[in-house]
Formats: structure tokens, sequence, C-alpha cells
């Protein structure tokens, strides 16, 4: 399970450029000015934010105390990053099957357009290029609406005409009409969960109830189940029977996953010590034979591995993506410890068991013993996939329930919130704070609160809890719901305990009041900030926003009786004022003890109810204002990063002798550059 930044306080410091543009709706293109990209640099003119454009702003991270690495480690990292980029293609065929064509086709045009490019229209052709690289796709990375071009067609042929790119009229299509495939993930029901998404893991012949029907006719009854379809596609053979096109070394994509072999192979050559290399084949085999019952022993063996100061992430993961919720995408994240930062941290691993003991679940959803709970603060050296360029800031795995019984893994990308501190502003905290104090303790506090949040989130969160014997995975009991439940269930514990005196007992901070910076931010946040990123009229169906919501207004009516939160109208603006955080914390704890029921009965009617009755639909009054007050605010309310380059130097002979980090600083050459270097997949797979 990953935490995005929007998670906690840090949209506290996003706001819009324009308001956002609508990813479904194209402007015509005219000759207008171009607009202005802003760039954020520090004292040592270090930039932090290199350009803007669209709803985008293009960051970068730095990767301290590498130089402080061995030459073995500094070859590790290399050789797991290399790894990571080799599978770079995956994640656009995965997302929708033309997506290759398409970036190729934009790819060769930038390249080789010989004309005008001071125009407007050149402008917008270069502009959507970024924003698929950025999503990985023709579909917006959040919304997952379908990205309409700002040009015209007919300019976009002239310029395919002038560089040798021809395209077919489905993949123009794709492109240009607004109702082709114009959802990658859609999570209404009425329209078909399966039928109505434009992502690449099912034919587009079958219904979801031949998907559900054909994974029951070969599940195993087992308290220790594999990911069933975590690492295919699921197709009709010549004979009308269900299939799946497994993703391994010769089996789908298996070109570009010999690639990320090939550079494992090296890493496990140079790994830390034995249990990352023994990690490390189990991966290896798991890419050659797509076995799953080998995937859960790589996670177990992985999961295992505490030692060394080098991790990573890799493979088939994270299901977001996917409506009904089997299918991995494909990411790929390269970590470097920080120790003083993890030292820190490593008291609330240590206290797990306090944590689910002392919880508001009702005790036989509790575990009785947690056991492997591993948390670091980690320096990433490199990402890819669905990870890249938007990336997590915390992320807790493996996702498998059984497996978490022996142990789990979380990080939090230390260097990654600092990038985006760095290049942060107050604009949406001094616009949406009820009163200077709340802002101020913010200020003073929030940072902090977030760091907590994150860690409580995922060493606490997702490690919490159990499922009642004989009760089905979350995708087969809460389907479609499962996900927003689950990042709901993390959420709740991390708002729950962050206010608890055991917080400043075990010296994370010096007093409550982080604890109501973080209340203030994530109510705000829940019930109005994040709808800037949401066209107006429209309903909200990313799951850690339908989350954020979900817990928001569930408290806010389930309070109203006391007044705990008030809705406050001055001069025009809406606020929302906690008057009571002890009581709100007290609610916290009712629906953390729902929500963990809901999953360790799988109670798919009552999972459904909380998120559609309050996670999905939004106040058309409340959007609007907020879209309005948001305006003013420069500042666009996505943002992603370029990686840090590793640059390995050789002797004469060819052998490695140091590697040193770069700090490229534009996004069109990294992407360009990733084109010709990691490109190993088909147009059409």
């Amino acid at each position: 399970m990953r935490l995005f930044l929007a998670m906690f306080a840090m949209l506290f410091f996003l706001a819009c450029e324009k308001p956002a543009p609508k990813p479904d709706t194209p402007t015509p293109t005219t000759e207008s000015e171009i607009p202005e990209s802003k760039t954020v640099s520090d004292e040592s003119g270090f930039a932090w934010q290199t350009e803007t454009f669209a709803d985008l702003g293009i960051l970068r991270y730095q990767v301290p105390d590498f130089d402080k690495l061995t030459l073995k480690q500094k070859e590790y990292v290399y050789y797991l990053t290399q790894a990571g980029l080799a599978g770079r293609d995956i994640i656009y065929d995965q997302n929708y099957r033309h997506n290759l064509t398409i970036r190729r086709g934009l790819e060769k045009m930038i390249e080789n357009y010989k004309g005008d490019k001071s125009s407007r229209a050149y402008y917008d052709l270069e502009t959507y290029a970024k924003r698929v690289w950025f999503a990985n796709g023709i579909h917006h990375h959040y919304s997952m609406d379908k990205m309409l071009p700002d040009f015209s067609k007919e300019y976009f042929m002239e310029v395919a005409s002038a560089t040798g790119v021809k395209l077919s009229d489905e993949v123009m299509s794709a492109i240009f009409d607004p109702s082709y495939d114009n959802k990658k993930v859609n999570l209404d029901e009425s329209k078909g969960l399966v039928k109505g998404s434009a992502t690449n893991f099912y034919d587009s012949s079958l219904t979801e109830k031949e998907i559900r029907d054909y994974y029951k006719s070969i599940k195993v009854k087992t308290d220790k189940p594999v990911w069933y379809g975590l690492n295919s596609k699921v197709v009709k053979g010549d004979d009308g029977k269900i299939m799946e096109k497994v993703w391994h070394s010769n089996g789908m994509y298996g070109s570009a996953i010999k690639e990320i072999m090939g550079w494992l192979e090296k890493a496990a050559g140079v790994a830390e010590n034995e249990d990352q290399a023994k990690a490390l084949k189990l991966l290896i085999e798991y890419y050659r034979t797509g076995d799953l019952k080998t995937w859960d022993a790589y996670n177990i063996a992985w999961v295992k591995t505490t030692g060394g100061d080098i991790d990573y992430i890799n493979g088939f993961i994270e299901v977001y993506n996917d409506p009904i919720g089997y299918k991995g995408s494909y990411e790929s994240i390269v970590e470097i410890k920080d120790f003083e930062a993890s030292k820190q941290m490593k008291v609330m691993a240590d206290n797990a068991q306090w944590f689910e003991d002392n919880s508001t679940i009702a005790t036989e959803h509790k575990k009785k013993k947690v056991m492997g709970i591993s948390y670091k603060v980690v320096s990433v050296a490199g990402e890819s996939g669905d990870a890249a360029p938007s990336t997590p800031i915390g992320v807790n795995l493996p996702n498998s329930d059984w497996i978490r019984e022996i142990g789990s893994k979380s990080v939090s990308l230390g260097n990654i919130i600092s990038a985006y501190d760095e290049a942060s502003g107050p604009g949406m905290l001094d616009e949406f704070a009820h009163d200077k104090e709340e802002a101020d303790r913010i200020r003073k506090h929030g940072g902090l609160g977030d760091k907590l949040s994150t860690a409580l989130h995922e060493v606490i969160g997702h490690a919490s809890g159990k499922l009642n014997q004989g009760v089905g995975t979350p995708k087969e009991t809460l389907q479609s719901y499962a996900s927003t439940l689950e990042e709901a269930r993390a959420d709740i514990v991390a708002l729950y305990f962050i206010m608890d005196q055991k917080m400043v007992d075990m010296g994370l901070m010096e007093s409550l009041d982080v604890a109501k910076a973080e209340y203030d931010g994530y109510i705000a946040n829940g019930m109005m900030k994040q709808l800037v990123r949401i066209e107006l009229g429209k309903v909200i169906e990313e799951a850690h926003m339908r989350n954020r919501q979900l817990i928001s207004k569930w408290v806010f009516e389930k309070g109203a009786e006391e007044n705990v939160i008030e809705k406050v109208v001055r001069d025009g603006k809406t606020y929302f004022n906690i008057t009571d955080y002890n009581k709100l914390r007290s609610l916290f704890g009712d629906l953390l003890k729902e929500l963990q029921r809901i999953k360790s009965e799988g109670d798919y009617e009552a999972g459904k109810a909380l998120v559609e009755n309050y996670g999905v639909q939004v106040d058309p009054a409340i959007h609007k204002e907020v879209l309005e007050r948001s305006e003013k605010l420069k500042l666009p309310p996505y943002k992603g990063f370029i990686n840090p380059m590793l640059v390995p130097e050789t002797d004469a002979d060819g052998k490695i002798t140091n590697i040193k980090v770069t700090y490229p600083d534009n996004f069109k050459d990294q992407m360009m550059y990733y084109a010709k270097n990691f490109s190993f997949l088909p147009s059409e797979n």
C-alpha cells in the first residue's frame, strides 16, 4: 500500500495554476501567449522546481550521502535503478493498449520536427507529450479521465506527416475522440467496472462477472492464498475459454522482463549480504516463471531481509489501476537508508503491539502477536513505472494479508518529502485556515505532524487488525471498494493514535499541538481543499481522495449534535473549525472500529454504504467555492519528479571505478533519453 503526498498536511501547500485544465475537455489552439513556466530555487541556486505546465509542476530531489556509500553499494544502487527503468514500458501498456504507440509517435514528432517550434500550437503539442510522459499514458494520472489535446487534429496530422509518423484511425480516435476509451479506471458500477475502464488488464469482450467467476473456479481454499491474477492479462483463447497471458520472461512483456532480470542478476552479484542476494534470486525466478507461489516466497524473504543500507521495491504490486483489484501495476523504487531519521522513528515499530492492544477495534479483530514490522526513513535513488514521475511519500508492503502476519516493511521517502517542502508555498494554508491560531499551529507543527501521520499510516495502520477465519481477501469481499476502505482504515489509525499521549511519552513529539495541527489540516483537506483536483460537477473517484472525504464527512455528521466540527461562513467564505479535539478523536476511534469490522468480516454492503454515502458525492456549492478561491493561487495542483542520473565511471578495461550522481533539470530531455535507452516492448502487446 502506498501513501501519496496529498494524504495529509502537504495539501496545505498546493493550489491551482488556472483552475486546473480539465483533462477531458480540449481547448481550441490559438496563437496566444505561451503560458509562463515557474521555477523555484534555494539560496544555493539548486532548482527544486524546474518548470510548470498544464496542471503540473516538475520537481527534483537530491540523494544525500550517496558519496558515503562504498563502491560496491553504489553499484548495487545503480543496478537496481537500471532494473527499474528497464521495465518502464510496461506501465504504459498496462494503463492502455495504445499508450506505447501514441507515446512513440509523439517522441518521433518532437525529435524530428523541423518546423516552427515557437508557435502556441507546437507548445501545446509538446505540453501534451509531457502530460503523457507524466501520466504514463493518455489518461490523467489522478482523475483517470482522458487528457484531450489543446491543439487541433489538423495541426497534429501536419506535424505527423512532416516527421513520418503514421497512426491508425483507432489510435487517432484514442487521442481526439472525447467518448472513446475516456476513462482509465471507472468505478461507476452502472457503466461496468471492466467494460467502462480503458486499462489493458482484461480482454474488452469480458465482463466483471466472467472474470470473477473465472478466479473463483481456479481458487484453491487455503489460509495462505496466492494473489490470483496479480501478474497477468485475462483474455479469451481461440476456443472461447478464458485464459491468462502471464507476465514473465517467456510470456507477455517478456522482452522487457528479460532486461529487468539481467540488471537484477548484476545486483545480486554485489548485494550487501546473503539475505539480499537470496531475495533477489527469488525475484528473478518469479520473473522467469510467473509463478505466484514464488512471488510469495520472494516477499517472505524480502520482508525478513532487514540488514544492509539499501533496499528496493520492484514488481507488479499495487492494484489501484485495476477497477476490480486483481492486477498489479509495474513499479520500482530504489532506497538508501536515512540512519538518523530511521533511528528517531524506530520507536514506533518497536511499539507496534502496544498500538494494536490499545486500538478501538474489537478484540476478536486484533492480532495477538504483531510480528516482523520494520520502519525506515529512506532517500530515494531512483523510481520508475507506477511510482514515477508522480511518487508516493510512503509505502507499506507486502500487500498480502497472510504475509503481513509474518512481517511487513514500511518506508517514508524522506528526500521526496523534503523536495516537496523546498518547492512549496503557503497558498492553500492561508486561504483555508479558519483563523490565525490554526494557521500558526500548522506552520509550526504541520511538518512533523505529516511525518508522524505517514509513519502511523504505513507502520501501524496497514499492519494492524486481522481477517476473521474463513473470510476471503478484501479484493474478493469488498471488491471495488477495497482500496478506498483500506486507505481509510490506515488513515483513521494514524488520526486516532497521533492524538494519544503515548506519542509524547515515546519522544516523537513535544506536545499534542502536533496532533491538533494534523486534525486541522486533515478536516480542511477532506472537506474542501482536495476538491481543487476535481472538475466542477464530477464526483470523487480516486481511492485516497474518497477515503479522506469519507472520514471527514463521517465525523462531521456524527459530531453535529455536539458541534465537534463547526461550519463557519465568514465574508462569503466557508471554513471548518474543530471545537473539541478529544471528542473528534473519539469519533475517529468509533470509525476505526467499524472500518476494521468491515474488513475483518468482509461486509461488502456496509463498506459500499460508507464509501458511496460519504466518499463519492461532492457538495456542488462548496466545490465551486473551492475552485474560485484557489484560482488566484498560482501553484499547480499536481507535482512529480525528474530522477537523478547515476553515471558510472570506468577504467580502461571497462571496470566501474565510481558512480556519480547528477541532477538533470529538463523533464523533456530525460523522457527522450529514457525512450532511447529503456524501450524494450513492441508498441502493441
